[in-house]
């Protein structure tokens, strides 16, 4: 699985102009299921997405997780985005392929799990829609951006 994961001070997504998701200071992650992903591989991925040291601490080192943004334990948000398109193959011509892709019922079914997860193990979780036509809004903090992926 992948996740391109952005230090963000705000985000939102809309799906037909409605809010589905919003977050404060934290992460916003798009998250893509490959074939043959399997949910050992989300929650491998999870677990790098709640513990990734993106955030500064007081020496000013990104040594701090969004599980506690500003030192003292609190919690950044954390906004899930489904996006099949990181699994894009691009290595010939001049349109993407999207076979390394988890097919639509499988990536929908391992979003869910890692949605699911990332609930029980995080306290702020927002969500897009998966498949739907979204409209992400974001202030990148940094910029700070890292691509995050698990194998199988």
């Amino acid at each position: 699985m992948i996740a391109l994961i952005q230090r963000v001070r705000r985000a939102e997504v809309r799906v037909a102009d409605r809010v589905t998701g919003a977050i404060e200071a934290g992460l916003l992650a798009f998250v893509c299921a490959e074939r043959g992903d399997t949910e050992a591989a989300a929650d491998r991925l999870l677990a790098k997405v709640l513990g990734y040291r993106v955030f500064s601490d007081a020496a000013g080192k990104m040594n701090l997780s969004v599980q506690n943004i500003d030192g003292a334990g609190r919690a950044g948000g954390l906004l899930l985005v489904s996006q099949f398109t990181l699994a894009a193959d691009t290595n010939s011509g001049l349109r993407p392929s999207f076979t390394p892709a988890a097919p639509p019922d499988e990536g929908k079914r391992l979003f869910d799990y890692f949605v699911a997860t990332a609930r029980v193990k995080h306290p702020i979780v927002g969500t897009g829609e998966f498949g739907g036509d979204m409209q992400v809004s974001l202030v990148n903090d940094g910029p700070v951006t890292f691509w995050l992926k698990t194998n199988a």
